[in-house]
């Protein structure tokens, strides 16, 4: 049975619809009124922003339901990746272990069992790297009597992690051009994905601003591991105009969600990686599964264009 509890951390900027649908979730975990609750607020990019954003915070003053709520405002806008390593290095000044989430997820009731039971079993496993609490519908037929396994590369939807694995990232990235010159290791990086080495290429040449991309390649350096659920604890709700990171299709992303309130999980009781989900794994970050998810994307754009033409 979970005994430490982790610190929540939900990082917000102005969606205050999916925001109260995440808390409204949240407080129905099992665990809820025990847990810590810390809030970042991001500050606005334009004036137009500001009004959302005082409603964002006029909501966030007046959450209860959790055993204490803190609350961090911006004045300055400072960006996801900004925001979530200053926020969570934060965090861990004063904890050893957090949960962090955005403001576009809900949760299945045992959400919060399920990432502490993992934090607590595998703390003094150094390659486990961190937890995820969102999983792809990889349709489990048997393949484990277990409630989780582990994939080399993490994911952001909804994640756990230790003070000593976020401390020792380097998020300048100093390795990158070694990593640039070797074809070996790209290939390696991208078993993981295949849209990782390019995403770190476009990290390095500032053409995008994000923490999970550092994060994950630190993640391959060290050749740490995700655990994962088998059905997910977590459904991302952010795929539309308002979305900030998260817009186009989300057919591909659509998990088996867990319905059941379990009071303890079936954990692996290794630490290495789980071929038969890592292979249906890899096939929904593959290039052919990537290209369905784009073309779908298209036409999505498409069709609001014409509802606006109308």
């Amino acid at each position: 049975m979970t005994t430490k509890l982790a610190p929540i951390v939900i990082f917000t900027y102005k969606r205050l619809d999916t925001l109260k649908s995440s808390i409204n979730s949240l407080r129905k975990c099992k665990l809820s009124l025990d847990s810590e609750l810390f809030i970042f607020s991001d500050g606005p990019k334009n004036e137009s922003d500001i009004f959302l954003i005082n409603d964002v915070r006029d909501y966030v003053k007046s959450i209860t339901g959790f055993k204490s709520v803190e609350l961090f405002f911006s004045e300055k806008n400072k960006g996801l990746a900004t925001s979530i390593i200053g926020g969570v290095s934060a965090i861990f000044e004063k904890h050893d272990t957090v949960i962090v989430l955005e403001d576009d997820l809900v949760f299945s009731p045992g959400f919060l069992v399920f990432m502490n039971e993992a934090l607590n079993k595998y703390a003094n496993t150094q390659n486990a790297f961190s937890v995820s609490g969102y999983s792809f519908n990889l349709k489990n037929k048997g393949q484990t009597k277990e409630d989780a396994y582990f994939l080399s590369r993490g994911w952001s939807w909804g994640w756990a992690t230790w003070k000593d694995r976020w401390l020792s990232v380097d998020w300048d990235v100093k390795s990158y051009e070694d990593f640039k010159a070797n074809k070996i290791l790209q290939k390696s990086f991208n078993r993981g994905g295949s849209d990782l080495s390019s995403m770190l290429q476009k990290q390095m040449n500032k053409k995008i601003d994000s923490w999970a991309i550092r994060w994950f390649y630190h993640q391959f350096r060290v050749q740490g591991l995700t655990l994962y659920p088998v059905y997910s604890q977590v459904l991302n709700i952010g795929f539309d105009d308002m979305a900030t990171h998260t817009t186009g299709s989300a057919s591909r992303y659509l998990p088996k969600m867990d319905k059941d309130l379990k009071e303890e999980f079936i954990l692996p009781g290794k630490v290495e990686v789980n071929k038969q989900f890592q292979k249906y794994f890899q096939r929904k970050m593959g290039i052919g599964s990537r290209l369905k998810s784009k073309i779908a994307t298209f036409l999505i754009y498409i069709l609001r264009y014409l509802k606006l033409k109308k």
